[in-house]
């Protein structure tokens, strides 16, 4: 194939902003089985920023279920939007819990209208819905009956925070997460099992909490996923005390605990959102199936959990054949039934560098060539079936990026984790070094996985090379590389970051005089800290919803992360000093270095009073910088019109700045 030479940065994508645009978000998917009827797969994609719920059963084209409603659960960054029991959905919509029949009938809501409501969680008859609530900063797991028509009755309540609310397969107990400020879920959460007392009569009065227990958890530990098995034998949990986050159970007859999983992998994730899953029982509780990330790179696994004696002897095979080509999966969901043969029907959210997300679906059966004892259930599956493609896929046979893993030596000699895309467009070559895209993640305690990422292959099929950092305080690499951010904020992610960046130019991997940094909320914070602290380093800095005031973070933002800043920098007022060394809006006029700004009018993490000070402080120093608000958006782009805006500001912003410079 003859390529054409032109310059890096110049080259004509596939991957352009419409094709970003056009796409819809998919964010959730549950099995539904109705009493005598075939399965059904439901999952939640958003459309232009607006949730609807999609049904098939898998013999018949996807149908919506809730097209009338906004189905968004809006506690912290959302999540726990819905589930499903029996032919009927639960899902929450402005703020209320509804019910309604997955195969069409009227909605109805089922608890009052006020406060902010995630996780609906039907219990094992069906009779009463636990979820979480909040109202005027007081959270706390609740029950209502399943028809709305009682007041919902408390159970935990107390905490700060709750989450994953999970039913006893008896009905007469509930397990859930709990913790409170300071800490983030990920450093210190507390397992609580609550013994439910019920009212005599036949009338559905949601019950009290009777005791209430700690099960696991604790200052230094992370807990979370609490799933009672089947048969209502054990309570199994993801915890990460033993420096990773691993697969536990709790032996509710003799209060053992016993560790499924081990080594250097991660089993859970942290809890940004409500509703996170990262493994599920098989239907007839001998085993689970979990989703193991080994530096972000996922597979499918299950755990055959007990010998032929019925003891406890955990077994771990990785399921083939259905998940092989994606790289990052997650939510996946386990059918509450096999079918007619059998198997046992696994979906997840998957996707590749290459395979923008999918909603993928395998019906799996025992392996009858295993050596040893067959499992009760699944080793090897079919092909997987695609059942929700989330945006158009047709790009040409080697025309996306694929990303290598990497890791250099940062300041003091830590050992920092990235992946590497080369630039890469069949029909382009250029001479010469690249320029360098350096992106920082958000959270900060997120991760950059092998995903496909429209924004990276933005920039990899347009001649750049792009360097997704896994600074020190990133997920994915145990709680101890997790916890080297803390107090240390606005600098070894900096360090990271520029050491990044020096480890390219050293491989010769990129051109040392166009090296560009990017980054979005605490990675757009990054960006500002590098270019204060680093000026004449990077040629460039683009900044989306960076965070520019330390105080304001802490006074402004929402209920989960106003304490954040605890432990990322320090407890106010005692560390009020470090606060304003480390803000960069103190300290813009040091920025000499080209930046542009981008800001969502409606942002409810980052404000965008902090942007506005930032471009006044620039203003003032007279660094060139651009500084682009979008009317109607929050913490990111949903809107198809500001998503085309945003990459045509970015590609002409760094044609003057890198490109032609």
């Amino acid at each position: 194939m003859s390529r054409t030479v032109k310059p890096y940065g110049l080259w004509t994508s596939p991957v352009t902003a419409a094709v970003v645009a056009r796409g819809v978000s998919l964010s959730d998917v549950r099995w539904a089985a109705p009493e005598g009827g075939p399965l059904r797969l439901v999952w939640l994609e958003r459309r232009a920023g607006k949730g609807v719920l999609v049904a098939t059963d898998g013999g018949h084209a996807p149908f919506e279920v809730t097209a009338d409603f906004n189905v968004k659960a809006k506690l912290g960054y959302g999540g726990g939007d819905f589930s499903t029991f029996g032919d009927d959905v639960f899902f929450v919509a402005d703020g209320r819990i509804y019910r309604q029949p997955i195969a069409g009938g009227d909605a109805r809501p089922i608890t009052p209208p006020f406060g902010q409501a995630a996780s609906p969680t039907p219990s094992p008859d069906g009779r009463f819905v636990a979820f979480v609530h909040s109202a005027e900063r007081r959270d706390c797991v609740a029950v209502v009956d399943a028809a709305g028509r009682l007041w919902p009755q408390k159970i935990l309540q107390g905490d700060d925070f709750y989450m994953q609310p999970a039913w006893h397969p008896s009905g007469r107990m509930l397990a859930a997460i709990a913790w409170n400020h300071p800490h983030m879920p990920w450093d210190s959460t507390e397992l609580r099992l609550v013994r439910l007392r019920f009212w005599d009569g036949d009338d559905p009065v949601p019950p009290v909490a009777a005791e209430t227990t700690v099960v696991a958890g604790g200052p230094s530990e992370s807990v979370q996923q609490p799933v009672f098995s089947p048969d209502g034998r054990y309570l199994a949990y993801v915890s990460d005390r033993s420096g990773y986050w691993h697969l536990y159970l709790y032996d509710l007859e003799t209060g053992r605990h016993t560790q499924l999983t081990e080594g250097p992998y991660e089993h859970g994730q942290p809890p940004w959102v409500q509703g996170i899953r990262t493994y599920g029982f098989a239907p007839d509780g001998q085993s689970i199936f979990y989703l193991r990330s080994d530096a972000g790179f996922c597979s499918l696994w299950q755990c055959v959990l007990e010998d032929e004696q019925g003891r406890l002897a955990p077994r771990h095979r990785r399921v083939e054949g259905v998940f092989d080509e994606y790289p990052d999966l997650s939510q996946i969901a386990v059918a509450p039934a096999p079918d007619e043969a059998g198997r046992v029907a696994v979906a997840c959210i998957a996707s590749a560098p290459s395979i923008p997300p999918r909603i993928v679906a395998g019906r799996l059966a025992p392996d009858k060539e295993a050596e040893g004892p067959a499992p009760p259930t699944v080793l090897r599956g079919p092909a997987a079936l695609i059942v929700r493609r989330s945006q158009w896929e047709n790009f040409e046979p080697g025309a996306l990026a694929q990303p290598r893993p990497v890791q250099w030596t940062s300041a003091g000699g830590a050992t920092v984790y990235g992946l590497y895309y080369a630039p890469t467009n069949p029909h382009f070559t250029a001479e010469g070094l690249p320029p360098a895209v350096i992106s920082v993640h958000g959270g900060p305690t997120s991760q950059a996985v092998p995903e496909f990422n429209p924004r990276v292959q933005w920039f990899a099929t347009r001649g750049y090379a792009v360097l997704e950092v896994n600074y020190r305080g990133s997920t994915g690499y145990g709680r101890a590389y997790r916890e080297q951010l803390k107090g240390r904020w606005g600098i070894v992610d900096v360090e990271d970051a520029v050491s990044g960046a020096e480890f390219l130019v050293r491989e010769g991997l990129a051109d040392r005089g166009r090296l560009v940094i990017m980054g979005g909320s605490a990675g757009g914070y990054t960006v500002l800290r590098a270019l204060i602290t680093h000026p004449g380093f990077f040629k460039a800095g683009l900044c989306l919803y960076g965070v520019a005031d330390l105080f304001a973070l802490a006074s402004d933002t929402h209920k989960l992360e106003e304490r954040y800043t605890d432990s990322l920098v320090g407890p106010l007022p005692e560390a009020a000093a470090l606060y304003r060394e480390l803000s960069p809006v103190f300290h813009a006029r040091r920025i000499k270095d080209p930046v542009a700004i981008f800001q969502g009018t409606d942002d409810p993490v980052v404000t965008k009073a902090q942007a506005d000070a930032l471009v006044a402080a620039l203003k003032e120093s007279g660094a060139p910088y651009e500084y682009h608000v979008y009317e109607g958006e929050g913490h990111g782009w949903s809107k198809p019109e500001t998503i085309e805006k945003f990459y045509a500001a970015v590609d002409a912003f760094l044609r003057k700045y890198v490109v032609f410079a």
